[in-house]
């Protein structure tokens, strides 16, 4: 029993799993929690200027936001576009299907460059913050 609470606290402390594992075709058709994400919560690290910073690159249907981006794909109809599992892999880690993307990989710690002390071993986003801007981001259908 201690030795199973040994291996489970130490693969919680390893860190975002690793992508090979994860990775099926362009997609990452899993969860990352086993559990949906809260479209609510994913719209508005959407559109937060200090967490996810999507608007800096990308332009949305949040009317209230203004001074939103235009060096990436409009994310209006992103649902329509992408399923559940492409947009995780997306958001993960975009450089998985486009090595010169400039959009940061949201979900990987290692093999960054440029990465401020203490955000060395870090994501940008956690495992349910990634799902639920998966969650959001799949209901943007028009």
């Amino acid at each position: 029993m201690m030795r199973m609470s040994l291996l489970a606290t130490a693969l919680a402390l390893a860190g975002p799993p690793a992508m090979a594992q994860q990775v099926v075709g362009d997609a990452i058709p899993a969860s990352l929690t086993g559990q949906p994400g809260d479209p609510a919560r994913g719209r508005a690290i959407v559109a937060s200027r200090s967490t996810g910073l999507c608007l800096l690159c990308h332009a949305g249907p949040i009317a209230e936001e203004r001074f939103q981006g235009d060096l990436a794909p409009t994310l209006a109809g992103a649902g329509s576009r992408w399923s559940e599992g492409q947009l995780r892999l997306r958001i993960v880690d975009g450089s998985r299907l486009n090595a010169d993307t400039i959009m940061p990989p949201y979900y990987r710690a290692s093999g960054l460059n440029r990465v401020a002390r203490a955000f060395e071993g870090k994501t940008i986003l956690s495992a349910g913050q990634v799902e639920d801007v998966v969650a959001y981001l799949a209901t943007l259908k028009d």
